[in-house]
């Protein structure tokens, strides 16, 4: 009998930890069970003929928020062509209503509902050798002769040891894509949109287990290794070791990525933290909201003075990528209330702010609760909020406006220094320059095309002259050293280019002299100048950018030509594409 596990990740540098957890757990006692992955970028016709090549006799899908009609798609037609294989699902989409589900797709045959290790082997001994019989194995939804049956839950696995690691040594499977993994499970949090609040307690695995993986990955040079504990600091004497033993076998390439809590956050941890390479770690720490109305209605514990306190030491290590969330469309935040929640996380000023939309998830308690807020949300996945009784669907549409703003000017990390002035300079918010930009984009159309990097600097300057805002030659000139930071290329001509005679030949004997070499360039110490020239840049500006910088963006400056030296080296692109230092030019 051959089985197949597949599922559609939502892209391609995405890997299915769930489907090698269950092959882990299987494939001492049983063989031909095969991994498949795909993405839901593939047309499903390709998805179904691939499938159907490998004449499986069980195929089980890994169902989710982002790949369930997808996956329901191919069920279907897998069944038209062969009416004889036997279908799966299982995972968080298909567990809170599979009987409602199989109802209404009668191209599932079963549903595994919640945890499957045991369960996927107790069904898999079933199918191959008619181990137990389907009444007695916990965790499932099946079909019997047109009628379907639930049994009895399964409790959850007390040792997580039992499961074997699904990374063996060699981990070419993994080129160029992240790893997922997990040293826990569950979540202390019982936070009404979240899945993770249907399963109380949180459960750990060994550490001399995640050690032991975590070399792997060490050893192997992976690019990001991204930890889905839903709060990975949760306990400290687990958390801590983890990160020291990555701290003491640092390979100086591989990023690990963790959810974490912020107010667990102690002064032993943050004294450790201050000490982690430049890009080791990358923390996400969910804020959903400022409001404490919102944050008690959500069953959610959140300290946002300790919070702060915690983000601002550990972004003063610059260190450590930071990336903050916050949800819109969460009760009893208006309009205005969102307004200030992102004005107070967006003064944090993390790497990344991500706004995302309330998604009414089966199974969360917000789900149960729609009427009493009012929600209206799509009956399709990923069920995201369309209104409520405090935001309207208007008022959403413009917060989506407003993240892609958002994406395009901060996270993007390509305008730091360009609205960084525009919003100390003009705006007492955050929040209204972002929702300025986003009308300006609307009124011109922008929003209905795509767009090469150099239009999105035009667009900001074009804006910036729309508005009236003073200082214009000051700004344009700070615009034009946030293009030259992303990378060696020639300036697009919507930028003024300063002359200065004989700058060729400045540029030569600055970089023939070992005076500046050592001072500004050591890490190129003896090579060519031919070939440093490929890797820096010489710039002239009309204002000493530099110095607005340091003076927080004082839009007060005087002319005064100036010269900047870009430097690419792309060892050292961590928090900024490049390095820059004001020199002067004989």
């Amino acid at each position: 009998m051959k089985i197949l596990l597949t599922t559609l990740n939502s892209k391609y540098i995405h890997t299915a930890l769930s489907l090698r957890y269950l092959k882990s757990y299987c494939e001492d006692t049983f063989e031909n069970l095969e991994i498949q992955e795909y993405t839901i970028n593939h047309q499903t016709d390709y998805i179904l003929g691939e499938i159907h090549k490998g004449k499986f006799d069980v195929v089980c899908f890994s169902c989710y928020i982002w790949n369930m009609n997808q996956t329901l798609s191919i069920v279907s037609n897998l069944k038209k062509i062969n009416p004889n294989v036997i279908v799966v699902l299982g995972g968080p989409e298909v567990s809170f209503d599979a009987v409602e589900l199989m109802k209404r797709e009668s191209g599932v045959d079963y549903v595994i509902c919640g945890e499957g290790e045991e369960t996927f082997k107790e069904l898999v001994g079933f199918f191959m050798y008619n181990e137990k019989t389907v009444e007695n194995i916990k965790g499932i939804v099946y079909r019997s002769k047109e009628k379907i049956y639930k049994n009895e839950e399964r409790a959850l696995i007390d040792d997580l040891g039992k499961i074997p690691s699904p990374f063996t040594e060699n981990l070419e499977e993994y080129d160029n894509k992240i790893i997922y993994y997990e040293s826990s499970r569950g979540c202390p949090y019982n936070c009404r949109y979240c899945l993770s609040s249907t399963i109380k307690g949180v459960r750990f695995f060994p550490l001399e287990r995640v050690k032991k993986d975590v070399s792997i990955f060490l050893k192997n040079k992976v690019k990001q290794v991204k930890f889905v504990d839903r709060t990975f600091n949760v306990k400290k004497s687990h958390s801590l070791e983890i990160m020291k033993y990555i701290k003491e076998n640092d390979n100086g390439i591989t990023n690990f990525h963790f959810e974490i809590t912020a107010d667990l956050t102690d002064d032993e941890t943050l004294d450790f933290l201050s000490t982690v390479r430049e890009g080791l770690f990358q923390f996400e720490i969910g804020v959903q909201s400022t409001n404490d109305q919102t944050i008690k209605s959500v069953d959610r514990n959140v300290n946002f003075d300790k919070l702060s306190e915690v983000v601002k030491k550990v972004s003063d290590f610059k260190n450590i990528h930071l990336h903050l969330d916050l949800i819109a469309g969460l009760p009893y935040e208006t309009y205005e209330i969102f307004k200030k929640s992102f004005d107070d996380v967006y003064n944090l000023r993390p790497e990344q702010l991500q706004l995302g939309f309330l998604k009414l998830l089966k199974g969360s308690g917000i789900r149960k609760d729609e009427e009493l807020h009012g929600y209206a949300y799509k009956a399709e996945a990923p069920y995201e909020v369309l209104k409520n009784k405090y935001i309207s669907y208007d008022e959403l549409l413009k917060l989506k406006m407003i993240e892609e703003m958002v994406d395009y000017y901060y996270n993007s990390s390509q305008f730091k220094h360009s609205v960084e002035y525009i919003i100390g300079n003009f705006y007492n918010s955050p929040f209204n320059f972002y929702e300025e930009v986003a009308n300006y984009w609307e009124k011109a159309g922008h929003h209905q095309l795509s767009h090469p990097k150099q239009a999105f600097y035009k667009i900001l300057l074009d804006f910036y002259r729309e508005e009236g805002f003073e200082g214009v030659e000051l700004f344009e000139e700070i615009l034009k050293f946030d293009y030259l930071m992303q990378s060696k290329t020639s300036l697009p001509n919507f930028f003024t280019t300063i002359e200065i005679d004989h700058i060729q030949q400045s540029i030569h004997k600055f970089l023939h002299e070992e005076e500046n070499i050592n001072k500004y360039l050591l890490s190129y110490k003896g090579m060519q100048v031919k070939k440093i020239m490929k890797k820096v840049h010489f710039e002239v500006f009309n204002y000493d950018i530099i110095t607005s910088i340091n003076n927080s963006y004082k839009i007060d400056v005087q002319p005064l030509k100036t010269v900047i030296l870009f430097d690419y080296d792309k060892e050292r692109k961590i928090f900024s594409k490049s390095k820059y230092h004001k020199v002067k030019l004989n």
